[in-house]
């Protein structure tokens, strides 16, 4: 049996669920998504990774990124070490794709956040 607190609307049901008979058995949901949502993490947990990334010749140092849909939770480590460390050269934009099919995941990963391009001194933009 395993415990979960759904998370698909601000009720915040507290399920049970438990694998009987070769079926998944669901308690506790006010409505049907909560069931939707106990089976789900049983059989395919996801998640939207959410993190950030470094960017160069921007107003801002750093760029919020996501993968553009849920991937599989098991998915999420390699996700978050090919955005680790990466480098980004601004402008970028909301929804601007940083890395296609992020860790296989047929996700990419998306800037969540404008950046626009700045020169430094150094530099003849």
């Amino acid at each position: 049996m395993i415990e979960y607190t759904c998370i698909l609307c601000p009720r915040g049901c507290r399920l049970t669920a438990e694998k009987k008979q070769g079926e998944i058995a669901v308690s506790g949901n006010a409505c049907p998504r909560g069931e939707q949502y106990a089976v789900s993490e049983m059989t395919n947990p996801m998640r939207t990774v959410t993190t950030s990334v470094y960017v160069t010749e921007g107003d801002e140092a750093m760029v919020s990124v996501k993968t553009s849909a849920a991937v599989p939770k098991a998915k999420v480590e390699e996700v978050l070490k090919q955005a680790a460390g990466m480098r980004v050269k601004a402008p970028l934009e909301i929804g601007d794709i940083l890395i296609e099919n992020v860790a296989g995941t047929g996700e990419n990963l998306v800037a969540t956040r404008k950046v626009i391009r700045i020169c430094s001194e150094r530099k003849n933009c």
